[in-house]
C-alpha cells in the first residue's frame, strides 16, 4: 500500500489501524470498486472486491458504498447483498439500501418533465440516457466526438427550466434534484461520529465527499482520502488525495492490506 502523503492521512490511516472497530470505511463504485465500461450494466466489481468487501465488514464498524447508481442497481450487480452489515447510499443520497430494505426519496415532478425532453435533445449525437429514477444521466462515451460539451448548454438549460442541477462527470451530464451530492451522503452515513473514516473514490462528483473528509477532519475525526487512479480521472482529485492507487484492482489491493 502506498504511503499517505499528508500528514493527515498518515494520521488518518493510523487510527483506522489503531480502532478498526471504531471507523467507518466507504468507497464509491463505477471507477473505484467496478472499472469503467462503455455499458452501465456491465460495469461489475473488480476481481477480489465482493471478497474482500465480506471480510473488511467483520472488521470495521462500518462499511459503505456511497454512489451515485441506485442503491438496489448497485446491490443486485455487485451481488452485495451478502455483505454483512453493508449500506448502500444511492443517487447521491436519494435512496438508501442496509439490511435488505430499500428506502427512497419521492421523484421531484421535474424528473418526469426532463425524462420526456431528453431524447429529443441528447439521442441526435449518439448519447444514450440512463434513467435512474430519482435522476437521469446522459452518457457519451460511446457518443459523437465533443458531444458532452456539446450538450453541456442545453442540457443545462433543460434543468434550470425544471428545477434540476446538472453535474458533470467523466462523459456524463447527470440531471439530479438540488441538494443531493457525495458530501451529504457520507455524512449521512458519518453519523454517530466514528474514530476514522476512509473515502475512495475515483471522478468529479467524489470531491464533495472528499469535502465530507475534510469537515469530518476539523471536527475531531482522522480521516483519509483515496483516489483510483486513471487516465480519464481528474487531476485535482488526484492532486489532494492522501493515496492514489491504480483503479479499482488497486482499491481491493489497498483494502486488503488493511486487513
Amino acid at each position: 500500500m502506498p504511503a499517505p502523503r499528508t500528514p493527515e492521512g498518515r494520521a488518518g490511516l493510523e487510527a483506522l489501524r489503531a480502532e478498526p472497530a471504531r471507523a467507518l470505511v466507504a468507497l464509491d463504485y463505477d471507477g473505484t470498486l467496478s472499472p469503467i465500461v462503455a455499458r452501465p450494466e456491465d460495469a461489475v466489481p473488480a476481481a477480489g472486491a465482493v471478497e474482500v468487501l465480506t471480510a473488511l465488514a467483520a472488521r470495521v464498524g462500518r462499511l459503505a458504498l456511497v454512489t451515485g447508481r441506485p442503491a438496489q442497481v448497485v446491490v443486485e450487480l455487485a451481488g452485495l447483498a451478502a455483505v454483512p452489515g453493508l449500506v448502500v447510499v444511492g443517487q447521491y443520497g436519494a435512496d438508501r439500501w442496509a439490511d435488505g430494505r430499500l428506502t427512497a426519496a419521492v421523484p421531484l415532478p421535474g424528473i418526469a418533465e426532463a425524462r420526456a425532453a431528453l431524447p429529443g435533445l441528447v439521442e441526435w449525437l449518439g448519447a444514450e440516457i440512463e434513467d435512474k429514477g430519482l435522476s437521469l444521466v446522459v452518457h457519451t462515451r460511446n457518443a459523437s466526438s465533443g458531444a458532452q460539451e456539446q450538450l453541456a448548454e442545453p442540457v443545462g438549460e433543460l434543468a434550470r427550466r425544471v428545477g434540476l442541477e446538472v453535474h458533470h462527470g467523466r462523459r456524463v451530464l447527470e440531471l439530479r434534484p438540488p441538494g443531493f451530492d457525495k458530501r451529504g451522503a457520507l455524512l449521512a452515513v458519518a453519523e454517530p461520529r466514528p474514530g476514522a473514516v476512509l473515502f475512495a473514490g475515483d471522478d468529479v462528483g467524489d470531491s464533495r465527499a472528499f469535502d465530507a473528509v475534510d469537515e469530518l477532519r476539523a471536527a475531531g475525526v482522522r480521516g483519509l482520502t483515496v483516489f483510483s487512479d486513471s487516465d480519464e480521472g481528474p487531476a485535482s482529485l488526484r492532486a489532494r488525495a492522501d493515496v492514489v492507487v491504480a483503479g479499482p484492482s488497486g482499491v481491493v489491493a489497498l483494502l486488503r492490506h488493511l486487513l
